[in-house]
């Protein structure tokens, strides 16, 4: 079987912040930025990786979703609860250097941890955990 990892999501509260983010702060491309009804979904990946994609979406869409759970999505967002990625790079102290001066909020400066990786952790505007895994 041969599969990849083509879109992952994750939610934003305001489209405006979490495209700074990724753009201008991670360096990712924008590959579309679409609205609708008042709304934004914008994908974002990087460079060199057509393939793989982040969709920013709205929070807790959908059929079936009542106003109480879309509620507690919006709660545990702000709590940095909710949505995580983990992302990876060769040049993991240049990256938190750049995230940092980008004004993220920081969770975890680089750490060599226990269970043999070495990363940083960052909130985005929207309260999503990004990680960031050293290569090695």
């Amino acid at each position: 079987m041969d599969l990849t990892i083509h879109w992952t999501f994750l939610p934003h509260d305001d489209p405006d912040a979490s495209l700074a983010f990724y753009r201008d702060t991670l360096g990712f491309e924008i590959r579309k930025d679409v609205g609708y009804d008042g709304m934004r979904w914008i994908t974002v990946g990087p460079a060199g990786q057509p393939g793989t994609s982040i969709v920013l979406e709205p929070p807790a869409l959908g059929p079936g979703i009542t106003d109480d759970e879309r509620r507690t999505v919006v709660e545990m967002m702000a709590k940095g609860s909710y949505a995580r990625i983990t992302l990876a790079t060769a040049d993991l102290d240049g990256v938190f250097a750049r995230v940092r001066t980008g004004g993220a909020e920081v969770v975890q400066e680089p750490t060599e941890q226990p269970y043999g990786i070495r990363d940083c952790a960052f909130r985005d505007p929207a309260g999503n955990m990004i990680r960031i895994n050293e290569l090695r």
